[in-house]
């Protein structure tokens, strides 16, 4: 399959290019996003300009996490609707997801992780923030399902209710 960090990166950037506040006004990649919204999540302050955590350094597990998690909470209302769905095919289009990659999306679309799936490979609270941001950038939580499974996956993580409405602030700004 793909690289899946360029999957989450065309995500969080279809997201950007449709929304106004800092997911439009960051000048940062999708990886870069993520981290620096669990960055301050966790730390309560924006990371330093220099010499901070480089955010796009994630594995390719956490990726394929983050690309499960995202998937999960997109699938979390029972659809995906047009919206959603030209998102998706976006993001696979600019990631250049090869068959395989696109049948393992198709897979994750029709079987979504579980929350426990999810939060039993997460590694560290800074691992379960990026995870949280990442999903929390995937949906405009819209519906209840959309809003209930964002909650169920913050107590999943393990997140601090100060965190997850710090993320919310942030994406609202």
């Amino acid at each position: 399959m793909a690289d899946s960090r360029r999957i989450v990166d065309a995500l969080v950037r279809a997201r950007r290019a449709r929304r106004g506040g800092l997911a439009t006004g960051a000048a940062l990649g999708g990886l870069a996003l993520i981290g620096s919204l669990a960055f301050r999540a966790l730390r309560g302050s924006a990371p330093p300009e220099t010499g901070g955590p480089d955010f796009t350094n994630v594995d390719e597990d956490e990726a394929r996490l983050m690309l499960r998690a995202m998937v999960a909470a997109t699938t979390a209302d029972g659809l995906v609707d047009a919206a959603e769905r030209k998102r998706l095919d976006a993001a696979v289009a600019e990631a250049g997801l090869d068959a395989d990659g696109r049948a393992w999306l198709d897979r994750e679309l029709e079987s979504p992780a579980d929350l426990d799936e999810i939060a039993d490979r997460v590694a560290g609270p800074d691992a379960a923030a990026r995870i949280y941001a990442a999903a929390r950038l995937a949906i405009d939580p819209d519906t209840i399902q959309e809003r209930q499974f964002l909650k169920m996956l913050a107590e999943a993580l393990d997140l601090p209710a100060d965190a997850t409405a710090q993320v919310e602030r942030d994406i609202a700004a």
